[in-house]
């Protein structure tokens, strides 16, 4: 699988460790930074990654910060993207399988190497249910993210 991986100073070390790790398993690592332990800014690897994603240079994307929460909200913002703070197996399978999750977000201080490894690995083997409730609340979400585009500040005020 194609996977854009990005990182900001917080999340460097894992960045580097899990596409490695990816790599060895046979998967093509596209890595946007960052590329050294320097301060940096996290919304401009959830904006390199979601664009890799949204442009079909990537399948799916992995994002590290230090906590994961920062980078998680940046990518957010981008209508088609799909990402997720997960730091449990469950999560990293359950967020793909149910919710057709397309980024992972981890946080480098908040959990060890060996899970980091482990839940990228997991996200990557899993797979959209396309069940019909999933199918449908997709949906609903596609429908936010239109009725933002289109219609701009204010449109929740009819919901």
């Amino acid at each position: 699988m194609k996977v854009a991986i990005g990182a900001d100073h917080g999340g460097f070390l894992y960045k580097n460790m899990i596409a490695a790790v990816l790599t060895g398993k046979g998967h093509e690592v596209l890595d946007l930074g960052a590329y050294g332990p320097e301060p940096s800014d996290y919304p401009d690897y959830a904006k390199a990654v979601a664009a890799a994603i949204l442009e079909g240079k990537a399948e799916r994307g992995i994002l590290l910060c230090g906590s994961g929460v920062g980078i998680c909200v940046a990518a957010n913002k981008f209508p088609g993207i799909r990402a997720c703070l997960c730091h449990d197996s469950y999560s990293a399978h359950q967020g793909v399988e149910h919710d057709d999750m397309n980024v992972l977000c981890l946080g480098e201080r908040v959990i060890g190497p060996e899970l980091a490894n482990e839940l990228a690995l997991i996200f990557l083997e899993a797979r959209f249910s396309g069940a019909e409730r999933h199918v449908r609340r997709l949906e609903k979400i596609r429908e936010i993210e239109q009725a933002i585009i289109h219609e701009g500040r204010g449109f929740w005020h009819g919901v």
